[in-house]
């Protein structure tokens, strides 16, 4: 039995990596490196693709034995994944925001199934993202398919490249001018995300310290917030 352990960890292993390949594939073919997503083309031509890297979510259930990284990347694409889903089920649709089920918005609907259990979109997020794998870049990984979110990555995270690119999207988002307005001016124009999870990017000083820590143009440490307007409407082409 216990040489059996290393080769179903093997095993597991190769699988969540082909399985995470497979949904790598459908972000370089309908995600540009804007963000924006060829929706029509992907509700024409590969659902049943994403459909059977959503089985794969399905049967998995994420260990507290992998590393954080591992996890974190698990959930962020699994949330990325089953958003998509979300938007190609209501397909054509203006905004996410128009998704309603029994009441409830397209966050609080109990949908994405993972290793056997159904969860919202918002227990992802809040429960298991931001409480037990807390990193504050883990808002610019998620994506809420709408204008004013931070990009939809276009490339899957994986345990080995998490950091980077969680590391990297950040920088792009903060310096992105159509989603902060960064000046020396005596106010500074950002967005809602920064109110919204005032929390996660105040643990070690204030929201301008985090935003100058990835700025390109250090904001005055005394400069007035003000939180742009959100756009939701469909990130897609």
């Amino acid at each position: 039995m216990k040489k059996l352990i290393p080769i179903v960890a093997l095993f597991i292993a190769v699988n969540i990596q082909a399985q995470t390949t497979t949904f790598n594939t459908l972000l370089q073919k309908y995600v540009d490196a804007k963000g924006n997503v060829n929706y029509k083309g992907f509700f024409k031509n590969d659902i049943k693709t994403l459909d059977s890297y959503l089985d794969y979510l399905k049967k998995t259930k994420p260990s507290t034995s992998w590393s954080k990284n591992k996890q974190k990347a698990f959930w962020i694409n699994a949330y990325n994944a089953y958003t998509m889903k979300l938007i190609l089920t209501h397909y054509p649709i203006k905004s996410i925001m128009k998704i309603k089920k029994k009441g409830k918005n397209a966050w609080k609907i109990p949908f994405a199934e993972v290793g056997g259990k159904t969860y919202t979109l918002d227990h992802i997020e809040h429960k298991i993202l931001r409480k037990k794998l807390f990193d504050p870049r883990i808002h610019v990984g998620v994506n809420c398919a709408s204008g004013s979110c931070p990009k939809l990555h276009n490339k899957a995270f994986t345990e080995k490249n998490i950091d980077s690119e969680l590391e990297s999207l950040m920088k792009q988002f903060i310096n992105d001018s159509k989603r902060n307005k960064l000046s020396k001016k005596s106010t500074v124009h950002i967005s809602e995300i920064f109110n919204w999870f005032k929390a996660d990017f105040t643990k070690n000083g204030s929201v301008i310290d985090y935003i100058n820590k990835y700025s390109d143009n250090k904001i005055n440490n005394n400069a007035k917030i003000h939180y742009l307007p959100y756009d939701w409407n469909l990130n897609g082409k």
